[in-house]
């Protein structure tokens, strides 16, 4: 069983994460992992934090001479900005708990409900986690699980498909990842991605945020992943659970989604197909790919709402936390729009889950039993 687990504040001194459950003999490119990171801080509308860090990711243990060992796999990110700030957010004593304290709750953000869930009198103590900072050490981790479904020919992409209330013609596959990476905003519709760029800029002068819409395709999806007899072994569920975890998610489709819900039956079932040597398809693929909770052997599609970052120039209306009177919210050093860079994390979130049920299905300690035991299952299919 794949799991991991992440630790580390915002302006701590790294973020750290321990994978267990990667089979040995697996090949790490590391320069990989690094390239999703940088890929991650990139897109256009991302804030001064960004030009300060510089993510790369050290391996601490569970890897030698670049394969895994089967054991457990920790992944370390230092925070370059740690320097201006390891007097305020020392773990010993010796902390400045005067210093930078935040007491003004931005709306939409972690401050309130955390501060007042765990009692806590510095709402610093809460944004320093709740920040999406997190996701480059969850990046790091399902760059990881690319590398990992590489060697079963699995294939996972994130691309912006909207921003704002600019909409991308949506095509559902990958695409050359140079073509998507040299957009400024990680769209694979060129006119569309440069409306984007000029509503940025808008949000930018207004001192304003914008969201998007986010759209992960994985292609070369077996069939028969995932389960259709427990609620949490659903995979399109645990799709959901993952994609909602990106900080500032707020829906989730998968395949046709929330326009399923106005179509008729007949419009919208994927019609069974069968051809000699290929087995069974569909003549579509409005499921997105899943079907009961299963992988049906079509391009697997998700997408996720992005809702625009809570920090604003131009701070909303507040209470502080401290006094109670009315106040404007804090503001924190924040992007304009970070929806290029939640694609990345879409895309790796989604590739590690993709790799959990793929280890659930294939199994082994080794490398090589896992793909044996894949190529006996596709071996099987083709019987079918």
């Amino acid at each position: 069983m794949l799991r991991f687990l992440t630790a580390g504040e915002s302006h701590g001194k790294a973020l750290v994460a321990i994978i267990e459950g990667l089979p040995a003999g697996l090949k790490l490119d590391i320069e990989k992992i690094n390239l999703l990171l940088k890929r991650r801080q990139g897109g256009y509308g991302r804030g001064k934090r960004m030009s300060l860090e510089e993510d790369r990711v050290e391996i601490f243990s569970g890897l030698r001479g670049s394969v895994t060992l089967g054991t457990p796999l920790t992944l370390v990110i230092y925070n370059r900005d740690w320097q201006n700030w390891q007097e305020v957010m020392a773990p010993d004593a010796e902390a400045l708990l005067t210093e930078r304290v935040v007491t003004r709750p931005r709306p939409g953000h972690a401050d309130l409900a955390g501060g007042l869930k765990y009692r806590q009198d510095d709402l610093r103590n809460i944004l320093e986690r709740a920040s999406a900072r997190e996701t480059a050490v969850r990046v790091a981790v399902g760059a990881v699980a690319e590398q990992l479904l590489s060697f079963f020919g699995i294939e996972v992409q994130g691309q912006v498909v909207a921003i704002g209330d600019v909409q991308a013609k949506r095509e559902e596959k990958i695409i050359d990842s140079k073509l998507l990476y040299e957009n400024p905003v990680y769209c694979p519709d060129q006119e569309a991605s440069l409306l984007m760029v000029k509503a940025i800029e808008e949000a930018k002068k207004r001192g304003d945020s914008l969201g998007g819409v986010i759209q992960v395709i994985a292609e070369g999806v077996p069939v028969g992943l995932g389960s259709h007899v427990h609620w949490d072994r659903r995979l399109d569920g645990q799709l959901a659970q993952a994609l909602m975890s990106i900080p500032s998610s707020k829906g989730v489709e998968i395949g046709s989604g929330f326009a399923a819900a106005t179509l008729f039956g007949s419009q919208l079932h994927d019609e069974i197909t069968y051809q000699q040597g290929e087995g069974f398809g569909h003549r579509t693929n409005h499921a997105g790919g899943i079907e009961g909770g299963i992988t049906n052997g079509e391009t697997v599609v998700v997408r996720a709402a992005m809702k625009p970052i809570p920090t604003l120039a131009q701070p909303l209306a507040s209470v502080d936390w401290q006094t109670k009177e009315a106040i404007t919210a804090a503001v924190e050093r924040a992007d304009v729009c970070a929806v290029p860079a939640a694609a990345v994390v879409a895309e790796a979130i989604t590739a590690w889950v993709l790799a959990s049920v793929m280890m659930e299905k294939f199994g082994g300690d080794h490398l090589e039993e896992t793909l044996s035991n894949f190529e006996n299952y596709l071996q099987y299919l083709q019987t079918k």
